[in-house]
């Protein structure tokens, strides 16, 4: 129930009476409601918001110190490239891919005759001229396809 407005005829102390009876009203509870509320929790005690105000304060931002130079080594640019290997030679790559993954140590084809270049690298001069000696040269290329096979070119 709102208060009732004050008029010029009623004095002030009249006025302030008024007020608090009305006040007093409208947050007491009535006899019906006390008896069907619960009692009312005790007020917090002074380490209740203390905690509060220690969980809702913002945390500090970490400090960042300069990350420690680590120099990560520089992936080597790749060269696709395509040749030409007799298909015996081509054979031997095959068995030793099969022989590497027997002893557990399964390799790709690339990896496999780049494995090769590092050992032939390594040889001695000596030793490397006998070994590419030992290697026919063959016509660079790609393989001729048979005469059946191509289209025929209109003129």
């Amino acid at each position: 129930m709102p208060a009732k407005p004050s008029t010029a005829s009623t004095s002030p102390k009249t006025a302030a009476k008024a007020t608090v009876k009305t006040l007093a009203k409208t947050t007491a509870p009535s006899s019906r409601q006390a008896a069907n509320t619960p009692p009312a929790k005790p007020a917090p005690t002074a380490k209740a918001p203390a905690k509060a105000a220690v969980k809702s304060a913002p945390k500090p931002a970490p400090v960042r110190t300069a990350p420690v130079a680590v120099v990560k080594p520089k992936k080597p640019k790749l060269v696709r490239d395509s040749f030409t290997i007799p298909k015996d030679e081509f054979a031997v790559v095959d068995e030793l891919k099969l022989r590497a993954g027997s002893l557990g140590h399964p390799i790709k084809k690339s990896e496999l005759l780049r494995a090769g270049l590092k050992l032939l690298a390594s040889m001695a001069d000596g030793p490397l001229l006998a070994a590419l000696q030992a290697i026919p040269s063959i016509k660079t290329g790609r393989p001729k396809t048979d005469a059946s096979n191509k289209p025929e070119k209109k003129a």
